[in-house]
């Protein structure tokens, strides 16, 4: 199956928001930002660029793991570095494949060199689940005569 519509839509719906840090931030200023804003992952941005990504995960993996203190750990040491990004106009399937295929939750949207949001796989997913239930909506209207 494919999606052909854009992460643009995706983020038409879902908001632009982006929530973002410096290399500099403690890895526990980080996670605090995380957990009140609901998400699990911030963009690193410095001077306007993306210059890298902290994850719950990276938390998990390269600090709570290793032992090493949060309040003391800066993002620049966990942070994943180059980013994978897409462009607006990357189709939903092909976002899919990018973060299956890269074991990733997370891809932030540039344009022009400048982030314009950010998707999870979970966005990507809802998007999925709500085209096939229009076209399922589409089809029983057509089987029934409700078109």
């Amino acid at each position: 199956m494919k999606i052909y519509d854009t992460v643009r839509d995706v983020l038409k719906r879902k908001g632009q928001d982006v929530w973002s840090i410096t290399p500099d931030t403690t890895v526990y200023r980080a996670i605090e930002i995380m957990a009140d804003k609901h998400i699990g992952a911030l963009l690193v941005i410095v001077d306007g660029k993306l210059v890298g990504i902290v994850s719950e995960r990276d938390y998990a993996r390269k600090v709570v793991l290793k032992g090493r203190s949060s309040k003391e750990t800066r993002v620049a040491e966990i942070m994943t570095s180059p980013v994978i990004s897409v462009q607006p106009q990357h189709a939903v399937d092909e976002c899919m494949r990018i973060v299956t295929d890269n074991r990733i939750r997370h891809l932030p949207v540039i344009d022009d060199e400048r982030v314009i949001g950010i998707v999870s796989i979970g966005d990507l997913v809802n998007w999925i689940i709500s085209v096939q239930h229009q076209t399922i909506q589409q089809l029983q209207d057509y089987i029934t005569g409700n078109y």
